[in-house]
């Protein structure tokens, strides 16, 4: 591929800071850039997995912990006035310990899709705003990590006393219009919100490598993203 200028029209504030003031508009190609963004999200992407894919990952970060369906609250607020928030308690612990067992899984697809992002989507990240990143996952990975969190998240789930319980409660208040479909199930809850939790991380921690690139060791992010 021709090297080509990597301009400043092509910069937004905010996704690459002091970049330009470091060295002129010819001294970075729009390779390089792509390599950067590649490099950024591929590391940030196993960064966020050792994070989330350990005890507590979910359950201990309020940031992603995995709480009932806002609908089910008030389910659950009249189980805990008959003495069994204890089993609430049991089946929010099982729901993020589901989630934290399953995310060890995407290690791979996700280190795949930065390795295999062409130029255009670097560009595509580049340009874009603060979820270009989690954007860029979801629409790569989403759909094939559902795939593999689903038998995880149920057998992390199903020996859990309310698990069915969820699922009774949870399908009449989606036919009342109180709950999404897609919310009904346990196992597709817990692993659309662990998706979600995953694709967040991952895009703050491409943020922290954008505001200290010095600080990976990376001569690459030190290029393209350093002041």
């Amino acid at each position: 591929m021709r090297r080509r200028e990597f301009m400043a029209v092509a910069l937004p504030t905010g996704m690459v800071g002091g970049l330009l003031a470091a060295q002129p508009a010819w001294a970075l190609s729009e390779s390089d850039a792509a390599i950067g963004v590649r490099t950024a999200i591929e590391r940030g992407a196993e960064a966020a997995v050792g994070l989330l894919g350990r005890n507590d990952g979910f359950l201990g970060n309020p940031k992603v912990r995995i709480e009932l369906p806002g609908p089910l609250q008030q389910a659950a607020g009249l189980l805990k006035a008959t003495g069994q928030g204890g089993r609430l308690d049991e089946l929010v612990t099982a729901m993020n310990r589901a989630a934290e067992a399953a995310v060890p899984q995407a290690r791979t697809l996700l280190v795949n899709a930065a390795r295999s992002m062409s130029v255009e989507d670097a560009l595509r990240i580049v340009r874009g705003g603060d979820t270009s990143v989690t954007d860029f996952f979801a629409g790569k990975t989403r759909e094939p990590l559902t795939q593999q969190f689903l038998p995880i998240v149920g057998r992390a789930t199903e020996k859990v006393s309310l698990a069915a319980k969820y699922d009774a409660v949870a399908g009449r208040a989606a036919k009342l219009g109180l709950l999404k479909e897609r919310d009904a199930d346990l196992r597709g809850y817990v692993t659309a919100r662990a998706l979600d939790g995953l694709y967040l991380t991952i895009g703050e921690q491409e943020r922290a490598m954008r505001r200290d690139p010095v600080g990976t060791g990376s001569a690459i992010l030190k290029k393209v993203f350093g002041s």
